[in-house]
């Protein structure tokens, strides 16, 4: 499959299962991770998890043979961009590839409705207090093991990206949010390339999962 894959888009290796994927990327440190959902000796969840924390600008990209929800919104907050259905062409494929690369993938708007929803679940059941009434001392409410105390959004952040930033995480494309805020295209994408690089992630998707992380919280569409 990959050798048909359009000749502008270089692959470096291989791999036949997950731990050989994240040892590859260490030592190549590749754009892009194209990662089969079901990988051998360590699960694609594990994989991406471990290459996104030693290599977080490298864009990791599901195959999966389904769009099941459930298991899209795990991939998500493991740390993947997006996903491309094992069914879909060569031309389909490298389409997916380029628009990651670009960080141009949206997020499913049912898979971003459900990730707000884990999200606030997971920030609800920290927040609880112990069994004594309070937490115990010295611990902060955290979210998926990486959200420290006095953490939150970058303060270099503009009004205006923070308002394109929050109709991310609620799965809108550049279209939609132009309509929405009565500007171009163009200029919202100008808008999420420097939301990229400012929260310091490989892609739209994972740029509205710090988001989350981070305490912004959207209305939920739908």
């Amino acid at each position: 499959m990959l050798e048909s894959l359009d000749s502008s888009i270089e692959v470096v290796a291989e791999a036949t299962d997950g731990q050989q994927a994240l040892e590859l990327a260490l030592g190549l440190k590749p754009d892009l991770v194209l990662m089969d959902v079901r990988m051998p000796r360590m699960d694609a969840l594990e994989a991406t998890r471990a290459i996104k924390r030693e290599l977080p600008r490298t864009v990791v990209l599901m195959m999966t043979a389904s769009e099941e929800t459930n298991h899209l919104v795990e991939a998500i907050k493991a740390g993947a961009a997006g996903y491309v259905l094992k069914s879909a062409s060569a031309h389909h494929i490298t389409d997916a590839i380029r628009a990651a690369l670009d960080g141009e993938v949206t997020l499913n708007q049912e898979v971003a409705r459900r990730l707000i929803l884990d999200f606030m679940d997971e920030q609800s059941k920290e927040e609880r207090p112990s069994s004594e009434g309070v937490l115990p001392e010295g611990s902060t409410p955290a979210l998926g093991g990486e959200h420290t105390q006095g953490e939150a959004l970058p303060s270099s952040l503009t009004g205006r990206e923070i308002e394109v930033l929050e109709l991310l995480t609620r799965g809108r494309t550049n279209e939609q949010i132009a309509k929405d805020l009565l500007v171009s295209t163009s200029t919202v994408k100008k808008h999420v390339r420097r939301i990229i690089f400012k929260l310091g992630v490989s892609d739209r998707t994972q740029a509205a999962v710090r988001a989350i992380e981070l305490g912004l919280r959207p209305e939920c569409d739908g």
